[in-house]
């Protein structure tokens, strides 16, 4: 891990402390910030993505929860919680699409067989 991912983490850590204390608008403050010197920073994304759809701005949400399938297009975990948020702010059938490459990926790393 180099020394840019642990301050990151740290930074992460300490928003992650404002949500739990609930002040969830302090914490997405200080997640943003976290993006100013570490604009690929997967759990920063991922926590902006859920919180802002719970503040109610989900186009905002939308942008980070795709912003995680661009820097883990891999993950399938990344395509269920955009599909999560998507649904939630709406937009089903985007959200479809997503929990379909969800799968489409998890199929490719030898996932169930019936």
């Amino acid at each position: 891990m180099s020394t840019a991912d642990s301050s990151a983490d740290s930074l992460y850590d300490a928003a992650n402390k404002l949500k739990e204390a609930g002040d969830l608008a302090g914490a997405v403050e200080a997640l943003r910030q976290i993006l100013v010197t570490h604009p690929d920073h997967i759990q920063t994304h991922l926590a902006l993505g859920v919180h802002l759809q719970k503040l109610g701005q989900p186009e905002e949400a939308i942008q980070h929860a795709t912003r995680v399938t661009v820097l883990a297009p891999h993950d399938a975990f990344s395509f269920t919680q955009l599909s999560v948020i998507l649904q939630r702010c709406g937009r089903i059938l985007e959200a479809e699409d997503a929990m379909a490459k969800a799968r489409e990926i998890q199929g490719q790393r030898g996932g169930h067989r019936h």
